[in-house]
């Protein structure tokens, strides 16, 4: 699990896309109304968007130094999938009030468009009894010493990310050689999403701060959340100016320092995004 430092590493970060997620599904309205900058620009999903935070943008590779971006991703589809109206945690009962105690359940098992979402959306559907927000992160992960659960395992999940956003134009696909082993990386080729993504985060910690979690827009928490979680944070305010990076820092620091169990009962809808978090924190 990663932590939130002071400025110690000047991250090669470059700045901003933006997106609303896919269909016009009815499960899906939840997510487009959450799009509160109302712009029509490139549509990703929320593991797209950390991805393309922890790349860098030459080389084409996320650092080799972090461990902590390939369960982020994972809970970034648990997230994405209750945003899109397809899971939801059980509700609170007198036995299962915490976060972490309460199993992930099936709404809708229509599909999304997206690979890693539908196959995850099967595995969700076909198990029982349910788990765990927890135990799906460690299960999608292949974190398991159970042999017949790891057929959940979501693999290749970074490539096939990038592939998206190679499709989409934000990413090119390129051979590198290093030394012992050739490498497929995927360099930045659309800069401008990037930008867009870097500023609309740093945006929403400086200028449209609220400074109460419940009032942000859920795809934007989630992101904070999921960039904290996979160690990619100091990428979206590494460009800043020393005063405003330390503004943004403890802004954030503060946001993820909030109990997820009083949050998440406060905010109808970010229940998922609050699970997530303290799965993060207990791992």
């Amino acid at each position: 699990m990663t932590t939130l430092t002071r400025r110690g590493r000047r991250a090669e970060a470059a700045q901003g896309s933006d997106k609303k997620p896919d269909a016009e599904d009815p499960a899906d309205r939840e997510l487009s109304e959450d799009d509160s900058d109302g712009s029509k620009d490139m549509r990703l999903t929320l593991m797209e968007e950390v991805l393309l935070l922890g790349l860098k943008d030459k080389e084409g590779y996320t650092s080799f130094w972090n461990d902590c971006i390939s369960s982020g991703l994972r809970g970034g589809i648990l997230i994405e999938l209750a945003l899109r109206g397809r899971i939801c945690l059980e509700p609170l009962s007198l036995r299962k009030k915490r976060l972490l105690e309460r199993k992930v359940l099936l709404k809708s098992d229509a599909p999304t468009g997206d690979v890693l979402l539908d196959e995850t959306l099967r595995h969700i559907k076909a198990t029982e009894p349910a788990e765990t927000v927890q135990t799906w992160i460690e299960l999608l992960t292949g974190e398991t010493w159970n042999p017949f659960k790891l057929q959940y395992q979501l693999r290749n999940v970074r490539e096939r990310i990038a592939k998206a956003l190679v499709e989409k134009g934000i990413l090119t696909t390129e051979k590198q050689n290093f030394l012992l082993f050739d490498m497929t990386t995927h360099p930045v080729s659309n800069a401008t999403e990037k930008q867009r993504l870097v500023r609309r985060l740093q945006e929403s910690v400086l200028e449209r701060w609220v400074n109460e979690p419940r009032r942000m827009d859920r795809r934007t928490l989630a992101l904070l959340v999921l960039a904290h979680s996979s160690d990619v944070l100091e990428n979206i305010f590494a460009s800043l100016a020393d005063d405003k990076y330390d503004v943004a820092m403890n802004r954030t620091r503060d946001l993820l320092d909030a109990d997820p169990e009083v949050e998440a009962a406060k905010a109808g809808g970010a229940e998922m995004i609050w699970a997530v978090l303290a799965a993060f924190n207990k791992s």
